[in-house]
């Protein structure tokens, strides 16, 4: 997956406001989702994609978008119509949270308690990993009721991250795949989610370099780790990123025990 980088605050986020969505080059519609393609495109594509996107989603709408490890589905933390049909679609259990992507490292401490310092927090993040504490009392109700912990991503992704700054809003992001089934790097990998979707956002297959099972082993998506008690850490899902995880944690500097669940 190719994008063109530029600077959130100079270039992708500044966009005009349009009264009408733009038509978008190398897009096609199936169902009620536009699949809008970024791969390989010049700099005015990219913006309308965003532009569109971030329009879908402000409108209480589901989106599906390429990160950092995996494509993922997502929504408005602030939409529950939002919230509510990412688990239709995907048959997920209520019980089973979702993440919420931001596209700063300070805006982190808006929606948790964070329990580490600065220095740690802005190694692991951005990047694949999925950091988890104790929710911040802004935090929408509706999004993953009645549990005290809230998993934060903030992808090595320009694209999602101006896609974040764009809407104003985090959003509540999870894998783009029916719940039981693997993980997707590439949209043709989760068609049968098509039609219940606004947009598509088509980066490309995600690579992280690697075949056979290496590849399979690109599907494990972030790395996700506890770190809502001070001192230690555990590691809920190993993910991609857990040998590098564990020894950042581990490091001198830091020295988090390790709870072993």
């Amino acid at each position: 997956m190719r994008l063109l980088l530029a600077s959130c605050s100079g270039g992708l986020v500044g966009l005009r406001r349009l009264g009408g969505l733009p038509r978008v080059a190398g897009s096609s519609s199936l169902g009620m989702a536009r699949v809008l393609s970024i791969e390989n495109v010049d700099q005015k594509t990219l913006e309308e994609v965003l532009q569109e996107t971030s329009a879908a989603l402000r409108g209480g709408g589901v989106v599906a978008i390429p990160t950092d490890t995996i494509y993922g589905v997502a929504s408005l933390v602030s939409s529950n119509e939002g919230i509510e049909r990412i688990y239709e679609m995907k048959g997920r259990w209520r019980d089973k949270p979702l993440a919420i992507c931001v596209s700063e490292v300070e805006q982190v401490y808006r929606w948790a308690k964070v329990t580490v310092p600065s220095s740690l927090l802005s190694r692991l993040l951005p990047g694949p990993v999925t950091t988890v504490f104790e929710r911040g009392g802004d935090l929408n109700p509706a999004l993953n009721p009645g549990l005290p912990l809230v998993g934060l991503r903030i992808p090595d992704s320009s694209f999602v991250r101006c896609l974040v700054e764009q809407c104003g809003c985090p959003l509540a992001l999870t894998s783009a795949n029916l719940s039981h089934s693997s993980s997707t790097l590439s949209v043709q990998e989760f068609r049968e989610l098509w039609s219940l979707l606004d947009v598509v956002v088509d980066g490309g297959v995600i690579s992280h370099g690697g075949r056979g099972g290496e590849e399979e082993a690109s599907r494990l998506g972030s790395t996700v780790v506890d770190l809502s008690h001070t001192g230690s850490f555990s590691i809920i899902r190993p993910g991609m990123c857990y040998q590098q995880t564990v020894k950042l944690l581990r490091d001198d500097e830091y020295h988090l025990k390790e709870i072993v669940i």
